[in-house]
């Protein structure tokens, strides 16, 4: 690689650090010998030098840090000064001046690709295109770009849109709170016949042994932003095999020419043909297959057909599919069947409908209604998140929104052509995601629904009303942080709440204030009601399963970014391992003090709300920490579990001491634990191929944590995703005793699969082998 830029030829999957997600994929395509047109990465270096390093990368870190707390505010004020704040650090990138060698290389980069060739410019922003995140369209691509300093404005173009209101709430709900980098990838555009976007797995309803196809005419962009309906075509893997098609609707076309792009209106015949035949769709469910079969896990596919060969545009992992399920008949007549649309995110939910026809009526939607629109973008992000479901005209069951739908886990039916003139707004209506159905809701239905979840248990002789799910000895718990889904969660198959982190909570109860500015305000009432109120609403919505709370663990340099936060709080070079969690409660007992007489209010309403005490490090902070809860109103609540995080190593060592102190339960923080163990900054780019919580060393720790928290007869939990995806881990932690384990709520069913699984095999182990393998 060069210091600004890097061909695609060049470039791997493991240099997603420097070249993003989308850089990354496509180099390794190259690598595979896949169909890839021929293009460059200008690198996330170029980006740190000339806008984070650059004269506007202090502004823009401070505005950025404001900005993730307005992302997650509810209300309207919030909304507004977010738009303010994304619309200055846009700014600031845009005046951004590119030095020489930064300018002459990505000019060269263009120019080996050709005399003025046409180009696609799109954004590779580092954490995109993951296993964990899509970004799903957020960030900017510009095509048909032609000549040096249009290019030069395309790449200031994709950085700015690292600062959008839908890319910072994206980024917020998901607790991503870094700096964001970006990397752009220069292509050379191949002239689009028609184009689309194929998923090795049917993303509606989790079959691994399917391929959807969503395919327009002209350049794939109308797919993606569900400004049409796509025809769909669904192949058997095992083939491939087209086993049903169906028609979409599509009246423009958007193709590219001299002078740009250029939309154009399709005749009646032409819309009405199919876009692909059955040689062409095959031709692209093979494509896809062979990409997953690349990576070896189901991968969303942007292809594309010119008029000689069928092209592969992007590939990035599918980041949510529902579990498989099979297909039910659903028991409602015809006659009840409001619009049929196309199924992009499952489930059910029923409500009354409101209309909206841009992201700025956003407002109107209210709580347990139902979104209905034109069409949606990225933009609806903020709304789509509040409503009960979604319904679209437009779009394919691949497009962004619906994939934006399914990570938030809301029912959504896209291309239902003429929802937002066949229904109106107070009209209740029930979604069924599942089946693609809308149909009307009515009093007796809702009463029936009522009287089956109120009646009583089904008897032995009646069949079950709900699929089983697995039963496991090891308690599976959810980590969360909003009041707002805790209902919704309280509702799946979990057994409570693992690690409740008070970090929104608190920022929302300060008011985006630093807790010393609050405190000398005398607000200090009030910050006490505001985070009780959130408490009680999630412990409410879990009784009478435990809800275990973190008590803040900001560090110093995310206390800064608190209004006032500058003059109370120090400048750590490494915050990380800094002044944070229980030495900060001893040495400043004022905000811990303001959460114990929260958490106090609470557990006079609902007893089962407890607290968990964050990094701690020695024997002696641990017991002053504790002093300062019995001097507070939970004094005498000896009902309320005191609970410490095992972060730091030193744990191994202090564990039979912190029990004598009178702590009840140890939760394992894996990413700390493996971060203080292997040396390792759990965040560095460079070193994420050393950050491995199945280390040998993170194992042999987490097993004496474990070992000991059972003989000193405490429960123990451990805080962290690799459970639910990593059948050998699972195994490791179920060895040794773990009580439970806690996980975000989309890995929830996922994780009681494994752990049942880790369970049945070491019981099958200690069956066939008997004493010799003791299971604990």
């Amino acid at each position: 690689m060069g210091d600004y830029v890097a061909s695609l030829n060049d470039i791997r999957l493991t240099d997603a650090g420097q070249v993003g997600g989308k850089g990354a994929n496509l180099g390794e395509m190259v690598a595979a010998n896949l169909p890839v047109p021929p293009g460059f990465v200008i690198l996330r270096s170029t980006y740190e030098t000339a806008v984070a390093d650059g004269p506007h990368g202090p502004e823009i870190d401070s505005l950025h840090a404001e900005a993730l707390r307005s992302a997650v505010a509810a209300d309207d004020a919030g909304r507004a000064q977010l738009d303010l704040l994304c619309s200055r650090m846009r700014d600031l990138v845009h005046e951004t001046r590119l030095d020489g060698a930064i300018e002459e290389a990505i000019v060269n980069g263009y120019h080996r690709l050709g005399d003025r060739v046409r180009v696609a410019v799109r954004s590779s922003a580092v954490g995109e295109d993951s296993a964990d995140a899509s970004f799903a369209g957020m960030n900017l691509s510009r095509t048909n770009i032609r000549g040096d300093a249009e290019l030069l404005d395309a790449v200031r173009q994709c950085w700015a849109s690292l600062f959008t209101p839908r890319v910072l709430t994206y980024r917020a709900r998901r607790g991503m709170d870094r700096r964001p980098e970006m990397a752009v990838v220069v292509q050379q555009m191949v002239t689009v016949r028609c184009a689309g976007v194929a998923f090795t797995a049917d993303p509606t309803t989790g079959r691994r042994d399917r391929v959807v196809i969503d395919a327009a005419r002209g350049q794939g962009e109308v797919v993606v932003s569900g400004a049409v309906e796509p025809d769909t075509y669904v192949f058997a893997a095992d083939g491939p095999t087209l086993t049903e098609s169906r028609r979409g609707a599509q009246s423009f076309a958007i193709f590219a020419d001299e002078d740009g792009d250029r939309r154009v209106d399709l005749p009646d015949d032409e819309s009405h043909r199919p876009v692909l035949t059955t040689d062409e769709a095959t031709a692209v469910a093979r494509l896809a297959l062979e990409v997953q079969q690349h990576y070896g896990r189901p991968q969303d596919v942007e292809w594309a057909f010119d008029d000689q060969r069928l092209w592969l545009v992007q590939a990035r992992p599918i980041t949510t599919l529902p579990d498989e399920t099979p297909s039910a008949a659903t028991e409602e007549t015809p006659a009840a069947v409001l619009l049929q649309g196309l199924p992009a995110a499952p489930g059910r939910a029923r409500g009354a409908v409101r209309i909206l026809r841009s992201p700025a009526e956003g407002s109107a939607l209210r709580d347990g209604e139902i979104l209905v629109a034109p069409m949606t973008n990225p933009d609806w992000l903020p709304t789509i998140a509040r409503a009960a479901a979604l319904v679209t005209d437009s779009g394919g069951m691949t497009c962004h929104a619906a994939i934006v739908a399914r990570e938030l886990g809301i029912p959504c039916i896209v291309g239902a052509r003429t929802a937002t003139t066949s229904l109106h707004d107070g009209q209740r209506i029930v979604v069924d995601a599942k089946a693609g159905r809308i149909r009307a809701d009515s009093p007796e239905e809702r009463a029936a629904e009522a009287a089956t979840a109120s009646a009583p248990a089904a008897t032995a002789t009646m069949p079950p009303a709900a699929p089983v799910t697995e039963t496991t000895g090891t308690k599976i718990y959810v980590n969360l942080a909003l009041p707002e889904i805790a209902e919704r969660v309280a509702d799946s198959d979990v057994d409570g709440v693992g690690l409740l982190r008070a970090e929104t909570l608190l920022t929302r109860a300060l008011g985006g204030r630093h807790p010393r500015a609050v405190i000398a305000a005398g607000d200090e009432n009030e910050f006490v009601a505001t985070l009780a109120e959130s408490l009680r609403r999630i412990a409410v919505a879990f009784a009478p399963r435990p809800v275990v709370y973190r008590a803040t663990d900001l560090r110093s340099n995310e206390f800064r970014t608190l209004t006032g936060g500058e003059g109370f709080e120090p400048d750590e070079r490494n915050p990380m391992i800094g002044y944070r969690g229980c030495y900060r409660y001893v040495h400043e007992p004022d905000v811990f003090r303001l959460e114990l007489a929260a958490l106090a209010r609470v557990r006079e309403y609902t007893p089962n709300l407890h607290l968990m005490i964050p990094f701690v490090r020695t024997r002696w902070e641990l017991a002053a920490c504790l002093e300062l809860v019995d001097a507070s109103p939970l004094s005498h609540d000896r009902g309320m579990h005191r609970w410490i995080m095992a972060e730091v190593p030193s744990v191994v060592h202090w564990l039979p001491e912190y029990v004598r102190l009178g702590i009840d339960g140890v939760s394992i923080g894996s990413n700390d634990l493996t971060q203080l163990i292997l040396g390792v900054d759990r965040d560095s780019e460079e070193c994420a191929e050393l950050f491995d919580e199945s280390d040998p060393a993170v194992l042999h720790a987490i097993r004496r944590i474990v070992t000991s928290a059972r003989e000193l007869g405490i429960t123990s939990s451990l805080c962290g995703q690799a459970p639910s995806t990593r059948p050998e881990f699972a195994e490791h932690l179920v060895a040794a005793g773990i009580t439970s384990i806690s996980v975000t709520p989309d890995a929830v069913r996922n994780a009681r699969r494994t752990v049942a699984a880790a369970e049945r095999r070491l019981l099958l182990e200690r069956c066939v082998h008997g004493d010799e393998r003791r299971l604990p």
